[in-house]
């Protein structure tokens, strides 16, 4: 199997373990998480609690009732209540339209700046939060989003510490089975619901297993495109566009450059 599968016993416990560390070596009181009622931060929140305890975990679920489906809002909920955490509903649309007012130079049309400034908004709460309570932003990121640099600079990119980001997006879902969360969320298509129709598989022009085992072949193993192509039988278009999402993306994986005076 591309990505091999793993042991999810060994991987939960290493995980809540790398949490508890990571907390207690900068001397925080706990996490808070941004819950979306999706795959990744679902397995990060009930991580987060088996690590730290209920008490020591909160989750902020940011939606814009423009853009977020209600069943979204309904699965973080939900998942909330029944791991017992501390929840805070935030309706980031009179945020973003502050924004969009005070701006002259706003576009409406402008769609992915648009949607990264909701996610940088949600990013900006998550931080007020955290140092309100002396909590660590967990982040929810997931190894395939970050190689293909599938997510927004400063927004949902920024975090404290993350937990998944060495499982890829089939990984996180072998995960979240044996975490025995609710089949509508271990099953539910990706989408980082930035902007009205947007779902993850669609704009990346791939499926995850699709796009796994092309950068587990390409990344982990130096494979060349055209032996992934031999090895998968998957599309040539596909190979090439993924692996090419990996390069120009490199810049998001990094800290700004500096200038050397000496």
């Amino acid at each position: 199997m591309i990505p091999p599968e793993l042991n999810y016993d060994e991987v939960a416990e290493k995980l809540i373990k790398f949490i508890q560390g990571r907390v207690e070596e900068a001397g925080a009181n706990g996490v808070v998480v941004g819950a979306s009622g999706g795959l990744d931060s679902s397995v990060v929140l009930v991580l987060s609690v088996r690590a730290l305890g209920a008490g020591n975990v909160v989750a902020l679920i940011m939606p814009d009732p423009s853009i977020t489906p209600l069943q979204d809002i309904e699965h973080a909920v939900q998942l909330a209540k029944l791991l017992g955490v501390r929840y805070y509903v935030i309706d980031i649309r009179r945020i973003y339209n502050s924004y969009s007012d005070a701006m002259p130079f706003y576009a409406s049309d402008a769609l992915i700046p648009n949607g990264n400034l909701r996610a940088r908004i949600r990013m900006t709460i998550l931080y007020y939060y955290a140092n309100l309570k002396n909590l660590l932003v967990c982040g929810t990121g997931d190894k395939s989003e970050i190689l293909l640099g599938y997510f927004t600079k400063y927004g949902d990119g920024a975090a404290d510490l993350l937990p998944i980001a060495d499982l890829y997006k089939t990984q996180v879902r072998g995960l979240a089975r044996k975490l025995d969360l609710p089949k509508s969320i271990v099953e539910k298509p990706s989408s980082p619901r930035l902007w009205p129709g947007q779902m993850a598989e669609k704009e990346l022009g791939a499926t995850y297993d699709e796009i796994d085992q092309i950068l587990y072949l390409y990344v982990e193993l130096g494979k060349k495109v055209d032996e992934i192509i031999d090895q998968t039988g998957i599309e040539s278009e596909k190979v090439r566009s993924i692996v090419e999402r990996f390069h120009k993306s490199e810049h998001k994986r990094r800290l700004p450059p500096i200038a050397k005076i000496r």
